[in-house]
């Protein structure tokens, strides 16, 4: 039986043994965190909640910057000798010219003197190398000019979708939550129709392709096809534009700055209550609806998790479009082909060909990790699709595997649209922010936003209209105005 001075000692023993063995566990992971440069959190890397790639992508960019600054660091205590040895250089110069010894005022002097070069050459070549670094995050604006045209206030309740006729006139359509459409003459900003035959939200609108029709979605769970024959005012000179270059550094302005709309200014307007078609099938809000091809066939996209395609002359149901786990947001149709593309809150978007009349296909495009809010078709073979996981990301329709660019922003993105021309993408986004990038993901511009011009609240939707040669692109959102835009980017930006 072991004695109590034996259990003490063999007690110590096994205490000391357990420490040096953590002491041992401590060494090892602290000369592994020193080999590699980094925390243990990043090398094992389980506790983050960032997908491998966006780690990855950051652990490479802090990679570059830990370089820069040590070749900064490196740079400095060189020149720090190089001026320690200009002072000793300097004053046995002195000692040499007059035989005594150097006052210490000139030798003050000369030494501050080329000590001031060197500080300057130091900041110099600080910037320079710092200056990679710093252009990675903050983008080239300063020749992008976005000018505030026109602000178009009348509606009681925010605006979810805005769009440009195709056809002459060319009129601006806003759909409101106060469960009416308004069209607008774009250069003088007033009403020209208003369309109240919903009894609910209306969600989306859009142009006929070759006629004055107009398609409204709504929350009444229908889709209206209904005329218009406008006549457009005379138009009058717009007073108070300024011309203002796009920037990061506008003053931020108050959700309570919001325009007076206690005058209902669509009052005057002529009155649509009766649609040509009603389109009725979906049994929940309908969110969006686009024409086909030719305008003789229309989508919709509802919350009751399906889209169907009619036939806009007989109003009859040609085929419902199943597979979406989620409501959808969003349907949209490409502009020379039989194609349709709906976007869910199930993360994903689906791509529908009706190009055979005798069968149709679908397919699934799993991209994002949240509410996928819009996608689009740009004349060619891309698709671009928005989502509140706060990316963008352009997909090549030969080759969906993968995105061929992705955009990274800071606040969820609500319904985007191509410029065709010049190819470059509005980002409405729930911060108020409406933002520019061309296809391959570079920053173009920020649209100006202060206390005078700009959205107050959320923005909803971008429209672009290349046809019009004061406003080339609209937004809209819950501050209840649309906004028209004269954006002019040069090539040579857009180049970068």
């Amino acid at each position: 039986m072991p004695t109590e001075s034996g259990s003490c000692s063999t007690a110590r023993q096994a205490k000391q043994k357990r420490k040096s063995h953590s002491l041992s566990i401590r060494r090892t992971n602290s000369s592994e965190q020193e080999r590699t440069g980094l925390p243990r959190e990043m090398l094992e890397g389980q506790d983050s909640k960032l997908p491998s790639s966006v780690r990855s992508t950051l652990l490479e960019l802090f990679g570059q910057i830990e370089r820069e600054f040590e070749n900064l660091y490196i740079e400095n205590l060189e020149l720090r000798r190089e001026i320690e040895t200009l002072n000793e250089r300097l004053a046995a110069e002195g000692q040499a010219i007059d035989g005594a010894e150097l006052s210490k005022g000139q030798l003050k002097t000369k030494a501050s003197h080329s000590t001031s070069q060197l500080s300057q050459k130091l900041k110099t070549t600080y910037k320079a190398s710092t200056s990679k670094i710093v252009s990675s995050f903050k983008t080239t604006t300063s020749r992008a000019v976005c000018q505030l045209v026109k602000e178009y206030i009348g509606h009681r309740d925010g605006i979810w979708d805005v769009s440009v006729a195709r056809t002459q006139p060319v009129v601006l359509g806003t759909a409101s939550a106060d469960h009416t459409a308004l069209l607008w003459s774009i250069e003088t900003g007033r009403c020209l129709v208003k369309y109240s035959g919903h009894v609910g939200s209306v969600n989306s609108i859009k142009f006929h392709p070759s006629e004055q029709l107009a398609l409204t979605a709504s929350g009444d769970q229908t889709a209206h096809i209904w005329s218009y024959a406008v006549q457009l005012p005379t138009a009058q000179p717009i007073a108070d534009t300024t011309q203002q270059v796009c920037g990061e550094d506008e003053v931020e302005c108050s959700d309570k700055d919001e325009p007076d709309v206690d005058a209902d200014v669509s009052s005057d307007c002529p009155t649509i209550r009766v649609p040509l078609t009603s389109l009725k099938s979906h049994q929940g809000v309908v969110i969006a609806a686009d024409w086909l091809v030719g305008g003789k066939q229309a989508v919709t996209a509802s919350w009751d998790r399906t889209a169907n395609l009619f036939d806009v002359e007989t109003a009859e149901l040609v085929h419902s479009l199943t597979g979406h786990d989620q409501e959808l947001t969003h349907c949209c149709t490409h502009p020379t082909q039989r194609l349709v593309v709906t976007s869910s809150r199930d993360t994903t978007f689906r791509l529908w060909d009706f190009r055979d009349p005798s069968i149709h296909s679908v397919n699934v495009f799993q991209g994002h990790t949240d509410t996928v809010t819009s996608a689009v078709f740009t004349v060619g073979d891309n698709v671009v699709s928005g989502s509140d996981d706060r990316t963008v990301k352009v997909w090549d329709l030969r080759n969906m595997r993968s995105p061929i660019a992705t955009i990274r922003t800071d606040s969820a993105i609500n319904r985007i649209n191509v410029c065709v021309g010049q190819k470059i993408i509005a980002l409405p986004h729930d911060n108020r922010q409406v933002r520019l990038f061309d296809m391959s993901g570079v920053r173009l511009a920020r649209l100006p936003r202060s206390s005078r011009q700009g959205h107050r609240r959320m923005v909803c939707c971008s429209a672009w209209s290349e046809d019009h040669p004061m406003c080339n692109l609209f937004t809209c959102g819950f501050d209840r105005q649309a906004i028209g835009w004269n954006i002019n980017i040069p090539a040579l930006l857009q180049e970068k």
